[in-house]
């Protein structure tokens, strides 16, 4: 019986290498397709809140570059590590303006391409942010099985590609926790996988979205601003996330006094892995 096992297995693997091989003309095909709807047009970035794109050389877009190469670092551990989510604990806290900044930050190294998506199908901002009108995005790729080449916006320069959340009105906690959903994010992921994957999602005590969506991410990056969420709730918060990867804490709008002799991200809330 071991011999019969041994080649059934043997068969299996040479059927799966068949179909890699076969799948790829495909593969190569789609990626054709979506470089060049993508980057005919390159919409510019005018708003001043993106320093890490308008102002590079500022220390505000510094603090960004040291949690770009806290990202960086991890892929390179595993190169398939490539998708983070950001979120917070509630409104208000500038996750959308962190996940922007952060893409922005990521894109501007040759080597990185890095696709943004806003996946707060409720509130969506970072169209806003970039000041761009898509006519389609997420939620009209999973809803109608699109592909998202269609959907993608080229932003900033070309190493930075935009979909957004979407015009599709259905309820989001169904549209998100649905196979499609998964489908397309995983689509994503493996279609390129030298590609980061920067998901802006809703906060977590007020949705349910985002700890659906964190079982699809490889890290998670959580936002919270000075002064606008009190601590239990950012223990909250962070007690739901438990057991996925937080990779860091960003500290956000905090007075210069505070930041004293640190970075304006860093593990405020550095006692909770103790927890």
């Amino acid at each position: 019986m071991s011999r019969i096992e041994d080649a059934l297995e043997k068969a299996a693997k040479m059927r799966e290498q068949q179909t890699v091989v076969e799948k790829l003309p495909e593969v190569e095909d789609r990626q054709k397709q979506e470089i060049v709807q993508t980057t005919r047009t390159v919409t510019p970035i005018d708003n001043p809140y993106l320093v890490a794109f308008r102002q590079p050389h500022s220390p505000a877009a510094e603090e960004y570059k040291k949690l770009k190469s806290s990202i960086i670092r991890m892929k390179k551990q595993d190169p398939n590590r490539n998708v983070i989510l950001v979120t917070s604990a509630v409104g208000g806290e500038g996750k959308s303006l962190t996940a922007t900044n952060l893409a922005l930050s990521l894109s501007q190294d040759y080597d990185h391409t890095v696709l943004l998506i806003d996946a707060d199908l409720r509130k969506p901002t970072i169209h806003t942010l970039l000041q761009v009108t898509p006519e389609s995005g997420l939620s009209d790729c999973v809803v109608e099985e699109r592909d998202i080449a269609s959907s993608l916006m080229s932003v900033g320069n070309a190493n930075l590609t935009f979909l957004s959340s979407g015009t599709r009105g259905e309820d989001p906690v169904e549209l998100v926790s649905s196979q499609r959903m998964q489908k397309v994010i995983l689509e994503i992921k493996y279609r390129y996988p030298d590609r980061f994957i920067i998901i802006d999602t809703p906060p977590v005590l007020l949705f349910a979205e985002t700890k659906m969506m964190s079982s699809l991410a490889d890290g998670i990056v959580f936002v919270i601003r000075e002064g606008r969420a009190p601590r239990q709730h950012v223990q909250d918060a962070l007690d739901a996330l438990k057991g996925e990867n937080i990779l860091g804490i960003v500290y956000n709008g905090a007075e210069p006094n505070v930041l004293k002799g640190h970075s304006s991200y860093h593990s405020y809330y550095r006692d909770y892995s103790k927890l």
